[in-house]
C-alpha cells in the first residue's frame, strides 16, 4: 500500500448529486419526494412548534396561575460554614468580602450576595455583602467581627 493507491472503504463514500424536482428523468421529479396536495407538499411550509396536527396544544391546555415579579432581586447565598472554611484554609486573613468569592468562582460579577446564618463563625473577620440575615449578622458580630452592607 502506498499514497498512490489509498482509498476510502468500499460503500464509505455516497455521492448524493441528484437535484430534485428537475424532470422525470431524475426519478425525483414531479412532486420531488414531497407526495401529492397538503400543507407538506407547499413550499414555504414550516410547522409551528408545540403544533399538534390542529388539537389544542398542551401549552395552551393546562391551566396557568401565579405571576413573575419583574422587580425581584435574586441573591447568591453564602453560608457562614463557607467562611469558616475559607479562613481554616487561609484563603483570607481578616477580611471577606464579594470580590473574594467572584475570584473563588462561588458567584458571577453581577450577582448581588447574601450571608446566610448556617454554620458558626469562629473567626474574627469584617464580611461585606448586599444583604445578612438577622442571625448571619448576630454570629459575625458575637466573633468580633463586622458585618458591613453594601
Amino acid at each position: 500500500m502506498e499514497l498512490n493507491n489509498l482509498r476510502p472503504a468500499k460503500g464509505a463514500v455516497k455521492k448524493n448529486d441528484s437535484r430534485k424536482g428537475r424532470g422525470q428523468a431524475t426519478g425525483q421529479g414531479g412532486t420531488a419526494g414531497r407526495g401529492h396536495k397538503g400543507q407538506k407538499s407547499r413550499s414555504g411550509y414550516s410547522k409551528k412548534i408545540g403544533f399538534e396536527g390542529g388539537q389544542m396544544p398542551l401549552q395552551r391546555r393546562v391551566p396557568k396561575f401565579g405571576f413573575t415579579n419583574i422587580n425581584r432581586k435574586e441573591y447568591a447565598g453564602i453560608n457562614l460554614d463557607t467562611i469558616q472554611e475559607y479562613v481554616d484554609a487561609g484563603r483570607l486573613e481578616n477580611e471577606f468580602s464579594v470580590d473574594n468569592l467572584i475570584e473563588a468562582g462561588l458567584v458571577g460579577k453581577n450577582d448581588l450576595v447574601k450571608i446566610l446564618g448556617r454554620g458558626e463563625l469562629k473567626a474574627k473577620i469584617k464580611v461585606t455583602a448586599h444583604k445578612f440575615t438577622a442571625t448571619a449578622k448576630a454570629a459575625v458580630e458575637a466573633a468580633g467581627g463586622e458585618a458591613v452592607t453594601l
